[in-house]
């Protein structure tokens, strides 16, 4: 029993990266300089859009670098939908999502910004 356990440290030990980051879900890391109050997302080129993300964090809002765990959608490429507090809405193409990872959106990624 204790070489197995001896086995599991030193894998631990070689593997850090790749042993911490599953079961993590897939997460928004937020760069843009504003709070977002909305975040919707969309296959890509299909305005098809799904529930607001944000409310899965604990305030609502996802602030600027602050990350947010994304909900039942799978990877693959979307559009995302951004909302703000001052009502200003814009769009972010063609993210690629890949499972248990973190995608980041900045402001230069805003397209379409409107109120």
């Amino acid at each position: 029993m204790p070489r197995a356990l001896i086995a599991i440290c030193l894998l631990a030990m070689t593997l850090p990266g790749q042993l911490t980051a599953q079961g993590k879900g897939i997460r928004l890391w937020n760069l843009t300089t504003s709070t977002i109050s909305g975040f919707e997302l969309s296959p890509a080129g299909k305005n098809h859009w799904g529930p607001n993300q944000t409310l899965n964090d604990k305030d609502k809002e996802v602030d600027h670098d602050e990350r947010l765990r994304i909900t039942g959608i799978v990877p693959g490429r979307y559009d995302a939908r951004v909302g703000y507090r001052d009502d200003r809405q814009c769009f972010v193409r063609d993210i690629e999502i890949k499972a248990d990872a973190v995608f980041s959106i900045s402001d230069k990624d805003l397209k379409d910004c409107n109120k």
